[in-house]
């Protein structure tokens, strides 16, 4: 979802079987950028707001589990930037990512809530092992769970001339980071670097749902 007013993009993938995480996705979407623009002028800091955000979400999968069973297994990820102070802020669950291109370079601002993940970080699986472990789409923790711990949030600098992608894992399990970068800086129109990353994707043999969002800073 990208505000009209520019103001915060959200990235969602769900699953659970095509409807229920097409359902969980839409309604993380809808609750998010419901209670975003209901609070937009509240005197609440903004991480509050963002943190808020994502509960309310939780809260409405599990609610939509509990009155259609047949998608009580439906969950999805979210990944949000916002602007609303100095600094933009990112909220995040499950796997879909924030990445910040800066010049030539791309940093990964969030960190994956996957076991794969967090064993590459404790130091068990190198990264290489990571890319192609079979459990690498197995989430530590999604939107649509009771057991949910945490929402992770950061803000982090920008400057103008650079670039922020939002995208589902969809697109990361295809393209290496060094593709990903070729080709946002390559292009300077943000649906045209959008639409070129998710081609790319497809062509590399992406089945998952592929969902990318370019925003430029200026």
């Amino acid at each position: 979802y990208l505000d009209p007013e520019g103001r915060f993009f959200i990235v969602a993938d769900g699953m659970g079987g095509h409807a229920g995480g097409q359902e969980a996705s839409q309604i993380a979407t809808k609750t998010i950028q419901g209670y975003l623009d209901a609070h937009w002028d509240s005197p609440e800091a903004s991480s509050t707001l963002l943190e808020q955000a994502f509960w309310d979400a939780n809260r409405a999968i599990l609610l939509d589990q509990r009155q259609h069973p047949e998608r009580g297994d439906m969950g999805t990820t979210a990944v949000v930037v916002m602007f609303r102070d100095q600094h933009p802020i990112c909220a995040h669950v499950g796997d879909s990512r924030l990445y910040r291109l800066r010049g030539a370079k791309l940093d990964q601002i969030t960190e994956d809530h996957t076991w794969v993940a967090l064993a590459m970080r404790m130091g068990e699986i190198t990264p290489d092992q990571a890319r192609v472990h079979p459990w690498r789409h197995v989430l530590a923790q999604c939107l649509g769970r009771d057991d949910l711990r945490q929402i992770d949030m950061q803000t982090f600098p920008v400057q103008s001339g650079d670039r922020l992608l939002l995208c589902s894992d969809g697109l990361t399990e295809e393209l290496s980071d060094q593709i990903i970068a070729s080709h946002l800086k390559s292009i300077r129109v943000c649906e045209k670097a959008a639409t070129t990353l998710v081609e790319a994707a497809k062509e590399h043999g992406g089945r998952d749902n592929i969902t990318v969002i370019v925003v430029m800073i200026d």
